[in-house]
């Protein structure tokens, strides 16, 4: 299990945790007189999709209507697979080949 998101408010971090499969775990720690939650769960495309994370809906969107992209959204495309580049790196997983 990995940290996949912090939460401020409690009632976020818990609906949250429910979205999740596999594994997971909800963690609190305070700083000074704020709290803080911290999502721990096993990082996947799945469990970040669920949890709206990384503008995956928004890559969804775009791969079904593909064929009729526009200079926009083949820029909103490639801004998005770099961030899930980054974060497939940090996370270890892998991307898959029809996202590119």
């Amino acid at each position: 299990m990995k940290l996949l998101n912090t939460y401020d408010d409690r009632d976020d971090a818990e609906e949250a945790t429910e979205k999740l499969t596999g594994e997971k775990r909800l963690a609190s720690e305070r700083d000074s007189t704020t709290v803080i939650y911290n999502l721990f769960g096993i990082p996947s495309w799945g469990n970040f999709h669920r949890l709206g994370m990384y503008s995956l809906s928004e890559l969804k969107s775009l791969l079904v209507r593909r064929a009729s992209w526009h200079t926009a959204d083949q820029t909103r495309h490639a801004e998005i697979i770099a961030t899930l580049q980054t974060v497939a790196k940090n996370y270890g997983i892998e991307m898959p080949r029809h996202w590119l």
